[in-house]
């Protein structure tokens, strides 16, 4: 059998009560297959209680677990095996209040975070659609719906004329009200004081002289509209100093990072907070690098291989994440960390590193006047200037060819005044692209011009 079969396959010489388990776990996940009466490399070794194990089996897995498997009886040389197949259930199964998941070729027990993504998920439910019992649209104050207004019409996501409604329209426009309730999302969308209902629905922000010495720090709360409003602005006028350079009378500021990419980043945390921790987003900010940590919950699978490369948007607070967008704060297509990579390289810091917890998430920015930085820098410099001199020369070498065709390398290199490596560099490249041929030997041979 292939690995992929091995994922949802259990070999087991005897039946043990313990299997429910990973009965359990099939179920949770992608169902899978337990065979009794086999050996670790799937070899029959037989069972001598086959058929009463093929009534009680089912029974126990009812009684149990609360859902039906098929138990099939086969025989190999007149050896009696099992067959257990579970299919997957589309609600959480659990074992004694324990839930079980296969996760490759390993059964899990979730705890925690992962339990609750796993139920939120099984169920349909997301932490951020709970709707909230005696809060109306009256409670809140009309501050961040101001500013969702003024970014939604600034970002285009939303015409003037669909936000000429009350503010209780607008937020069951948004899918924030469900039968009559306003969903948790609203609340720390809109409210004034989200941490009324949740501690921790803030960001910390401080500036580290290192890390056992922090020199000053703020808190940013209120409604989550208004920290993403105030969030970027207290970072680049209080905690960033630019460089001032002037281009003619331009005056021109050069921050250490890219504050495309910082905006991005920090939104993405607030949108992917698992605010259920109660711990705020952190942001460290150091001469020469800057952290964000934030509690968040990862789709299951997903590794920091995943997060850099093309993956599409599955958002853990879905709703939260829809008012952003609406906002123009963010977008949808799962390009975050996509635009954030794209800021880093068009401002020439070297790409974020991302550190993936079990719970939380952090990314970590080097300056632009780091070691880092500046070597990397310095070699995009070299690279660009070899390449402008290879642009410059190659006509020319062509042209040398065809007048001197029995001319050798070190000729070229004397009278055209270019080095040893550019010129080698020439000679692929009019190879590969079939401008020239060399015809015979290094010393007596000659270059056929081809085109």
């Amino acid at each position: 059998m292939n690995d992929k079969e091995k994922q949802n396959i259990e070999w087991k010489e005897t039946w043990k009560e313990d299997y429910l388990k990973w009965i359990c776990g099939f179920a949770n996940a992608q169902g899978g297959k337990i065979y009794i009466g086999k050996n670790d490399d799937g070899t029959v070794t037989g069972i001598t209680n086959a058929k009463k194990l093929l009534e009680d089996i089912p029974n126990k897995v009812r009684d149990v677990l609360g859902i039906i498997v098929d138990v099939n009886l086969y025989s190999e040389e007149n050896k009696d095996y099992l067959e257990i197949v579970t299919l997957p259930s589309s609600y959480p199964v659990n074992y004694k209040g324990e839930y079980h998941y296969r996760s490759g070729s390993t059964k899990q027990l979730l705890k925690g975070a992962a339990l609750t993504q796993f139920l939120f998920e099984k169920t349909g439910i997301t932490w951020d659609s709970i709707p909230l019992d005696n809060l109306s649209a009256d409670d809140f104050w009309r501050d961040s719906f101001d500013i969702f207004r003024k970014q939604a019409i600034l970002s285009k996501r939303m015409d003037e004329k669909d936000l000429n409604m009350t503010n209780e329209q607008l937020l069951d426009s948004l899918g924030l009200i469900k039968d009559g309730k306003i969903l948790r999302a609203g609340m720390m969308l809109f409210h004034q004081n989200p941490e009324k209902w949740i501690n921790g629905a803030y960001i910390k922000i401080g500036f580290f002289e290192s890390d056992s010495e922090i020199s000053y720090m703020d808190e940013i709360h209120g409604s989550l509209i208004s920290q993403a409003d105030k969030v970027i602005d207290l970072i680049f006028t209080k905690y960033l100093k630019a460089n001032i350079s002037y281009e003619g009378v331009t005056r021109i500021e050069t921050y250490p990072f890219p504050k495309a990419a910082i905006r991005e980043a920090v939104y993405n945390a607030i949108v992917h907070k698992n605010y259920a921790t109660q711990i705020p987003i952190q942001i460290s900010i150091y001469k020469d690098k800057l952290y964000i940590s934030n509690d968040c919950i990862l789709p299951s699978g997903w590794t920091v291989e995943t997060l850099m490369g093309k993956h599409r948007s599955k958002p853990f607070n879905p709703n939260i994440a829809n008012g952003f967008f609406r906002a123009g704060f963010i977008e949808t297509w799962g390009r975050g960390i996509e635009k954030i990579c794209e800021a880093c390289r068009n401002y020439g810091t070297i790409l974020p590193e991302y550190t993936v917890y079990p719970e939380d998430i952090m990314i970590k920015f080097e300056a632009l006047n780091t070691a880092k930085n500046i070597a990397k820098n310095i070699a995009k410099n070299i690279a660009n200037s070899s390449k402008n001199k290879i642009e410059e020369n190659t006509p020319i070498v062509l042209e040398f060819l065809k007048q001197y065709p029995k001319t050798t390398q070190k000729n070229i290199i004397e009278n055209l005044n270019i080095s040893k490596r550019t010129l080698e560099r020439i000679i692929s490249l009019l190879k590969e692209d079939g401008y020239i041929e060399r015809i015979g030997n290094n010393r007596s041979g000659y270059w056929k011009i081809l085109k």
